[in-house]
């Protein structure tokens, strides 16, 4: 059955220039049946000064918002409405509607026109989880945790892939990649168990864990000024439903200018993503939306021997991959 087309609960497109606005928050209708999208390939797009939400196809990359006007049926215009609403059912009908219908044909774009914006663009949470390869906790000469070491992100740190970090030279020096793999949650999760954990997220992308190693080590152990810094959260380029990947076996790099500098897998996570979910969920409620980095490994600048250290800088190119999310690009001014 076809759903028909409701603008109200379409919502409109986020204006970049106020993301918390309610322009940019699809309202649910509780009509629809809701749920996570499956077996999608999903990004954010900017255009026209406004992010959308996209899924990439066979056919090209789905302006979804698009899509569901030409069409005249209910999706999601952002990709921080289809999580925060649970509204997966709705894009997984648009986008069967949209492979099988002429009259979408103007909705698929060229990926080569597209410009990413971060994967998610408002979440309530950004959560990172440090020391969590065995491998980088030995090169750091930091011992294995007992449990999950959290610390946090804001907002103004998230950007998109093929976007550039303005290095804030006039606070800090000694800048430092970190590849990891970042998992977004799909519903509401309270004290989940370990067993179930994995049924809260809504998919998987690579993220970049950018640091500011003298402003998180040399301030007294301020790891939040070490890591919020604008920009210092790229996300993409693409969000994979979590029902293709398991997470906790998957090959991560991180390239230089080339040079490879990080290879390793998330078989060497000290805590699984399960765990990191539920220890998570254990201390504060997480919503749809929100997000986890979930640990770099070993390769990063602080591991080097001191006389070895050359801190990242302006013209540098990194380039960040995590098997089957995509690889993440983005250079330094």
């Amino acid at each position: 059955m076809q759903l028909k087309y409701n603008a109200a609960a379409h919502g409109g497109v986020q204006q970049l220039g106020n993301p918390h606005s309610e322009h940019g928050k699809s309202k649910p209708d509780h009509n629809h049946a809701r749920g996570m999208a499956r077996g999608l390939k999903l990004l954010t797009i900017r255009r026209n000064g406004e992010y959308r939400l996209g899924v990439m196809t066979d056919k090209g990359i789905l302006n979804v918002p698009e899509a569901a006007d030409l069409l005249r049926i209910h999706a999601p215009a952002t990709m921080d409405a289809l999580l925060q609403d649970e509204d997966g059912p709705s894009l997984n009908a648009l986008v069967g509607a949209a492979l099988e219908s002429c009259s979408a044909h103007s909705a698929f774009l060229s990926e080569e026109s597209v410009e990413y914006g971060p994967v998610v663009t408002r979440p309530e949470k950004i959560v990172c989880v440090g020391l969590n390869y065995r491998r980088h906790a030995k090169e750091v000469n930091m011992a294995i945790p007992n449990q999950p070491v959290l610390f946090n992100k804001y907002n103004n740190s998230l950007s998109a892939h093929r976007g550039a970090i303005k290095l804030p030279v006039e606070i800090a020096k000694k800048f430092d990649y970190e590849t990891e793999l970042v998992i977004v949650v799909g519903r509401t999760a309270k004290n989940v168990s370990e067993e179930d954990a994995l049924s809260y997220v809504a998919g998987y992308c690579t993220g970049n864990d950018f640091s500011a190693r003298d402003l998180q080590f040399d301030t007294g152990g301020q790891w939040m000024l070490g890591k919020t810094p604008d920009q210092f959260a790229p996300l993409g380029p693409y969000l994979i439903t979590a029902d293709q990947v398991n997470p906790d076996q998957l090959k991560i790099e991180c390239r230089v200018n080339g040079e490879t500098r990080q290879s390793s897998n998330t078989e060497d996570f000290i805590f699984s993503s399960a765990q990191i979910v539920s220890y998570i969920s254990r201390h504060m409620t997480l919503r749809p939306g929100d997000v986890i980095f979930t640990g770099t490994p070993e390769g990063v600048i602080l591991g080097y021997p001191k006389d070895k250290q050359i801190w990242l800088k302006a013209g540098d190119r990194i380039a960040c991959s995590v098997e089957k999310l995509g690889e993440l690009e983005f250079e330094l001014i």
